[in-house]
């Protein structure tokens, strides 16, 4: 797999997610995010090119559905996905979120939230 430079900064978080793949349903958690992906692990293995639908459970219990993501890697159960279709109001709430932990760093540190459309 070559490699290539994230799109944008990952940031750790420990919360709940369902996600489903065909018909099979697995559950985990999430370990970090970005506006365009997440890292999670869970109790149904993903391979690479595998496509899924996400609810992840925000600590603040906001709810975030992604009805359309792409495993991009995985190891074990673990793996990251990248969000392929995602409503704009949906977006906008994951953006909201990362910026709220973007001011949690501390002063000096540069992060680009992004303004990637994965949108419908």
């Amino acid at each position: 797999m070559p490699f290539s430079i994230r799109a944008f900064q990952r940031f750790p978080i420990y919360c709940a997610v369902t996600y489903n793949a065909g018909p099979f349903q697995g559950h985990g958690t999430v370990w970090n995010l970005s506006c365009d992906g997440w890292r999670l692990s869970g109790d149904l293995p993903m391979r690479p090119g595998e496509t899924l639908s996400l609810t992840v459970t925000l600590p603040n219990e906001q709810r975030i559905e992604i009805p359309e993501a792409v495993v991009r890697w995985s190891r074990g159960q673990e793996f990251a996905v990248e969000n392929i279709t995602i409503e704009p109001h949906t977006q906008a709430r994951v953006k909201h979120y990362v910026k709220r932990l973007v001011q949690k760093l501390p002063a000096g540190s540069h992060v680009e939230i992004g303004n990637h459309d994965h949108s419908r």
